[in-house]
């Protein structure tokens, strides 16, 4: 059952397509200010409270703040508040009941989690103009129950994205791939070391001087060429887009959106300047339908050059500072000169230059217009990723046709997972953000966002390799299958480290699993289902599977428990029922154990990977190929739990 209630006068953030009737009489479930300026329940001992998509700590959410409020956060510490997202899903659940609870506000809400009392979830959005959605299930099993809720929820938001085939192959990306020279050598080295690559992607250096939708033609003076050379090797070039257009005269993506009105104003009714990399820039209005469809029509001159793939970026969007801000704060900084600064005013000149980027102060100075409606930008913030990434996915629908184009993006929220997935941000080379990187899955999924992953390997600072090999053993399951790094840091293409074999190992399986990931993403999304999902949804009558944070399951056949620490041999594993043990050291060498229910040590060399088959199920294994395009989906290896 789901049931739908308005407070104030929310902004329609088209997150529900096609919106159930307004419900009528008190809320139920949750005690509700009568301003609707908070929500709040008591939790249970038993409570598990699962959701929020991409955020900080474990796949249970108690015992922390959450801030719904898109934020370009590079250091995502435990004590992180928010991050590139904002999907307002959580689902309540214990041995007798689960309810999901959407709170469909486009700013910021923020979500205390049993942080300010331990038994108490309190939802206060920073506005009371929201519309709220509780969902319940009739079915008595609890794994049932949650699985239901998902499910009419799922039902409730629209169909997830497709991405074309090639997205589930290994794709190779670092900032700082500046030519074509550049890219053929990473083609190069990884053919001559025997492993299947089907994307290379190319990060701001690929364009003039930083401005999107175009090319530099010394690096690349021959692009449509290149990209063609490129498919033919089977390698599908995967460009990013960010979100700030270069202020430019001359620019013809700036020259046609200033002259048409296509830019988020400033409260002068000017076009709002802020910077990015390329500098000054201006910021598509993608709330406006007529804006959305212009900035969805300019990707075409890559599409045309016969790229088919795209990453969208820095659309929180990111700041870096903006003119106002930066001259002020020069001449505040110009006034410590030659002063004995004790520790406050050292803080103070600190804060300067520290607090210039995504300063809340700019995006309260932004204005949309909502196809005829002023919307303050501030109160929508989170929707900008959303519909930068609709504006694109909806001219690729047009003008492609469903699944033929791969579309990602950074900053999202609920409904964007209708037009491409996302990837989890700019994460470190931590173990912590390994572990991380899996306990995000299961929220995501269930706000419909399928297709996602994570950097793997870290993005910022030097990786080592046992981290890349565990990063790419732990993520073999995962949609989205990326090697990504910054500029300055270590460089981890994988034909760069010793044990070159293992690697070549680890890719070959995973392409050797892509006939079981595609069909059971496939059957996930068509029966608006959940790909990831923690235990507690296959097994709602064991309570120790509510503890358990570090094991998931990959599709209905297959639970994952990868070795997520640093120095470890093995690790202890809970298995919920029997279960075959598959020890992979490549897609032809390995074993299969059969194990009874409870608890296991179970060893894990840095070459190997671990499958968990559930009784009675199948894995199918394909043969590995150079890319996706040369797999044999026919020709399968049943392996049996």
């Amino acid at each position: 059952m789901i049931l739908r209630y308005l407070f104030g006068h929310p902004f329609d953030t088209e997150a529900v397509p096609n919106k159930p009737a307004v419900s009528d009489g008190p809320v139920p479930y949750l005690s509700v200010e009568k301003d609707g300026s908070s929500l709040s329940m008591t939790l249970s001992d038993d409570d598990v409270v699962y959701g929020l998509g991409e955020t900080v700590r474990g796949m249970n959410k108690r015992g922390w703040i959450y801030v719904s409020y898109n934020t370009d956060e590079f250091l995502h510490m435990e004590t992180t508040k928010s991050l590139y997202a904002s999907q307002n899903f959580l689902l309540v659940t214990n041995g007798l009941r689960s309810l999901g609870i959407f709170v469909d506000c486009p700013g910021e809400v923020t979500f205390d989690i049993g942080y300010t009392k331990m038994d108490r979830l309190c939802i206060r959005p920073a506005k009371p103009d929201f519309e709220l959605y509780l969902v319940t299930s009739a079915k008595m099993d609890p794994a049932a129950a949650r699985r239901d809720v998902v499910h009419h929820f799922r039902r409730l938001i629209g169909k997830s994205y497709l991405p074309p085939l090639f997205a589930f192959g290994y794709g190779q990306s670092r900032w700082g791939y500046k030519s074509e020279d550049d890219v053929e050598e990473v083609a190069d080295s990884y053919e001559r070391m025997g492993v299947p690559l089907d994307a290379i992607y190319l990060d701001i250096d690929y364009m003039d001087h930083f401005k999107d939708f175009t090319v530099n033609e010394e690096t690349f003076p021959d692009f449509p060429g290149f990209v063609s050379r490129m498919k033919d090797r089977g390698i599908h070039l995967v460009p990013i887009i960010d979100a700030g257009i270069r202020k430019e005269e001359g620019y013809c993506v700036y020259e046609e959106g200033k002259k048409n009105g296509y830019f988020v104003k400033d409260k002068d009714g000017k076009d709002f300047t802020a910077a990015v990399w390329p500098g000054e820039v201006c910021f598509p209005d993608v709330l406006s339908s007529r804006a959305r469809q212009w900035f969805g029509s300019q990707y075409d001159v890559l599409l045309d050059a016969g790229i088919d793939g795209f990453w969208n970026d820095m659309n929180e969007p990111s700041i870096f500072y903006t003119p106002e801000r930066l001259n002020q704060a020069i001449r505040n900084v110009a006034g410590y000169e030659g002063k004995d600064l004790d520790v406050n005013a050292f803080m103070r000149l600190r804060d300067e230059m520290g607090t210039l980027s995504n300063n809340r102060e700019d995006y309260r100075n932004m204005f949309h217009d909502a196809d005829g409606t002023k919307v303050c930008h501030d109160d929508v913030h989170n929707l900008f990723g959303f519909n930068m990434t609709r504006a694109a996915g909806e001219h690729f629908l047009k003008a492609c046709g469903e699944g033929k184009v791969l579309l990602f993006s950074r900053s999202s929220y609920i409904g964007m997972h209708r037009y491409g997935g996302v990837w989890t941000g700019d994460n470190r080379t931590w173990w912590s953000h390994l572990k991380l990187s899996l306990q995000q899955q299961p929220a995501l999924n269930m706000a419909g966002f399928l297709y996602s992953g994570s950097d793997m390997g870290g993005f910022m600072d030097d990786t080592t390799e046992d981290l890349m090999l565990r990063w790419l053993s732990a993520s073999l399951f995962t949609p989205l299958y990326r090697n990504h790094a910054a500029l300055g840091t270590r460089q981890k293409e994988l034909y760069r480290f010793p044990h070159r074999s293992w690697f070549e190992n680890l890719v070959q399986l995973r392409y050797a699993l892509i006939p079981y990931i595609y069909a059971q993403f496939r059957k996930a999304r068509d029966d608006d289902a959940m790909y990831f999902a923690p235990l507690s949804f296959f097994y709602g009558n064991d309570e120790r599977v509510m503890q358990i944070e570090d094991q998931l399951m990959a599709g209905e056949d297959v639970m994952i428990a990868p070795v997520v620490e640093q120095n470890k041999t093995g690790r202890m594993v809970y298995l919920p029922e029997d279960m075959t043990l598959v020890r992979f050291r490549s897609f032809e060498d390995y074993d299969t154990v059969p194990l009874a229910k409870g608890d296991h040590y179970v060893s894990c060399a840095l070459n190997e990977a671990l499958v968990f088959i559930r009784k009675g199920h199948v894995l199918p294994l394909g043969v590995p190929a150079a890319n996706t395009a040369e797999l044999d989906l026919g020709n399968l290896t049943q392996i049996r739990g």
